[in-house]
Formats: C-alpha cells, sequence, structure tokens
C-alpha cells in the first residue's frame, strides 16, 4: 500500500491522550469486572448445559416457568443462536433420584406411543441409564429407532443378533426435553448440544486457564528481554496486559447487552486469549525491530523520533495484517454460528485494542522509561 510508503505522523506526541483513553478503557473494565463480573461457562462452574433448536420462534419466559418448578435446581434459560434456538444451564450432572421414575415414565409414554401394543420389561436401572427386555432382536432395532429419532441414546445390550435388551441413556438432556415435550406439542425441537462438566473438573480448568495465560505473559517477557533489551520486554508485556484487561472488560460490560452475543468465558474463549496474546506480541515485535534497526543506524538521533520512524515504515505492514485478518475474524463472528462468535468476538476486538497498544502503549513505556530513568537506548 504506496499511500503508507512515506508516512511521517508524530505519534509519540499523542501518547497522553493515548494514556487518557487507555485509563478511561481500563478503569471501566476493571469497575465492570468488579461489580458486574464475568458469566463464567459450563467448562469452569460445572453442572449441565443444553441447547435446543425449535422449529418455530419460542418464548424464552414461557420456557423458563416450564423449568423454574421441576426440580432443576439453579436453572438459566437464554437464547441461542436466534428467536428459535434456547440455552438452559442448571447446576446439576445427574437427574436426581426421585426424579427419575418420571422421566423414565416419558420415554415409556415415547416407545409406547409410536409402537402399539408393545411388550417390554425394565430389567436394571442405574443413575444415568435403563435398560429394557423385548420380545425379540426385531423389536430392539424398532424401538432403537423411535427412540433415537426422539433425541435419546439407545444402544444394544450385545452385539448378538438374538440380542433383546436396550440400554437408554437417561440424562440431564434427556428430563429437559421430556419436559419441553410435554408442555410444547405443536413446535418441534431437537437437542444441538449437551455438556455436562463437574464442579472439581471445572475448578481445575480455571486454575489451569490462569496458569496457562501467565506462563504465556513470563516467556513473552524472558523471550523478549535476550531479544531486545529489557525495557521493551516490559513495554510489551504491559501491552499485552492491558490488552487482556480491556477486552475481558468487554466481556464483563457487553454481557446480556446482546442477546445473540454470547460472552460466556469458556475454554474456546481462553484459547481465543491465548491466540489474542500471541496476534499481538507479533505486531508489537514488527515495530520493536524497526526502532532497533532505526537506533542502530541513527545513533545520535532522538529516541523519540526513531521510534516515531519505527512505528511509520511498520504501519503498511500492520494495516494489511490487522485488516485482513479483520476481515476474516468479522465473517466468523457474523456467519460463523453461536459456538464461534465468542471466540471470534474477542479476536475481533483484540485485533483492534493490540494493533491500538503496539503504537500508543508498548513503545511509549519504552519513551517514558528512557526520559524517567535518564538512560540512553542503544543496540
Amino acid at each position: 500500500m504506496r499511500i503508507f510508503e512515506n508516512l511521517n505522523i508524530d505519534f509519540l506526541s499523542k501518547r497522553k491522550i493515548a494514556y487518557i483513553i487507555s485509563g478511561t478503557l481500563i478503569l471501566l473494565s476493571l469497575l465492570s469486572l468488579a461489580f458486574r463480573g464475568l458469566e463464567l461457562g459450563i467448562d469452569f462452574v460445572g453442572g449441565a448445559e443444553v441447547a435446543v433448536e425449535f422449529e418455530k420462534p419460542v418464548e424464552i419466559s414461557t420456557i423458563r416457568d416450564y423449568l423454574s418448578d421441576v426440580g432443576l435446581g439453579n436453572v438459566e434459560v437464554k437464547t441461542f443462536g436466534g428467536e428459535s434456538g434456547i440455552l438452559v444451564r442448571t447446576e446439576l450432572q445427574e437427574i436426581p433420584s426421585n426424579v427419575f421414575p418420571t422421566v423414565v415414565e416419558s420415554l415409556e409414554k415415547t416407545m409406547t406411543g409410536k409402537i402399539p401394543n408393545l411388550n417390554y420389561q425394565q430389567v436394571e436401572s442405574s443413575i444415568n441409564s435403563v435398560t429394557f427386555k423385548f420380545d425379540s432382536a426385531e423389536v430392539v432395532g424398532n424401538v432403537s429407532k423411535v427412540l433415537s429419532a426422539n433425541g435419546y441414546q439407545a444402544t444394544l445390550f450385545s452385539p448378538e443378533r438374538d440380542n433383546t435388551q436396550l440400554v437408554v441413556r437417561v440424562s440431564i438432556a434427556d428430563w429437559i426435553e421430556s419436559i419441553l415435550r410435554e408442555n410444547i406439542s405443536d413446535n418441534p425441537f431437537v437437542v444441538l448440544r449437551e455438556v455436562k462438566v463437574g464442579p472439581k473438573i471445572g475448578n481445575e480448568l480455571k486454575v489451569d486457564a490462569v496458569i496457562a495465560i501467565v506462563l504465556s505473559l513470563i516467556g513473552i517477557l524472558v523471550y523478549l528481554g535476550f531479544r531486545f533489551k529489557f525495557v521493551f520486554a516490559l513495554g510489551a508485556v504491559a501491552a499485552l496486559f492491558h490488552d487482556v484487561i480491556i477486552t475481558l472488560g468487554m466481556f464483563s460490560i457487553l454481557r446480556g447487552v446482546i442477546p445473540v452475543l454470547n460472552l460466556e468465558i469458556s475454554i474456546i474463549i481462553v484459547a481465543a486469549f491465548l491466540t489474542l496474546v500471541g496476534y499481538s506480541i507479533n505486531d508489537t515485535v514488527v515495530v520493536f525491530d524497526r526502532v532497533r534497526e532505526f537506533l542502530k543506524i541513527h545513533k545520535t538521533a532522538p529516541l523519540e523520533e526513531n521510534i516515531n520512524k519505527g512505528i511509520n515504515r511498520t504501519m503498511s505492514r500492520t494495516v494489511i495484517t490487522s485488516g485482513t485478518t479483520l476481515f476474516v475474524v468479522a465473517v466468523l463472528l457474523f456467519f460463523g454460528g453461536e459456538v464461534l462468535r465468542g471466540f471470534a468476538f474477542t479476536l475481533f476486538f483484540g485485533i483492534i485494542i493490540g494493533t491500538y497498544s503496539s503504537i500508543f502503549v508498548a513503545s511509549p513505556f519504552v519513551l517514558e522509561y528512557a526520559k524517567r530513568t535518564s538512560k540512553k537506548i542503544s543496540f
């Protein structure tokens, strides 16, 4: 892009304005994180999560009424992808023992309703499954097809040809499904996904996610300290903290504001933050590399002038790289579906704030350090 070939903007002269902008964003982010908090996904809090897609639009308040007083505990219902999708989250991982017979009864109604004069007997049951025995292997096959078509997970008790038993999984999803089918008979639906995580695993994942991000920042600090100078490493890591805090703040500030934007913190979002850290540091390293070149060539020139030259000479690369990446991420954000929307939002906002921090946070940090310590930076 030749328009940036001879660019000569005094970016560092605008650094005090950038300090105000960054300080305001960080303050708002910290306040929102302190008072509103983050919406942690099922990966971290434990419990069960079920996504359901109806053929026709549904009222969230109506679904919430159906599920609030049936023993699901602390249940949360929200939209998922659009007006016809819902996401149900409960703190339970297994069906309570007092509710289990009701769910099995609903399962039996499904079988007998689709296959008249069906003869069967329940031979075994556990906390999450029930085993039925039928008259013949042919009947087993027919029942299996019926249950699968209605969202149940049914498997043969044994692979033998004369097998007459069928094992049917009975989970939180099946319970929720039976409640919805009973109350909304005129609007068919399918279960898109079911996730179940124990509280112990959730806590371990939470700790591991924090450790992964902290270790990545320490690794970057050590690497840049060897490649450049320690002050450059501090500036880069300061910019990364700036990016992560503000992006996390956006998750807290926008939580619940845009219904179709699922901004809960999950393992996928942690991966997005690690990707963001890598992308942002790459942009910063490119700028610092060019600054180092100018410091070697123009040893007597003021540090501020060399840093400005480095930023200006890399602006073409920055615009092209960030612009093309933003375009792809925008496609994922708008057309990638509910599962990828949070990941795409993290990268979309993070790329913008990361590009900004490479210019107005990392580079000014180096300049402020040199001015306050009166040290000459040279290579």
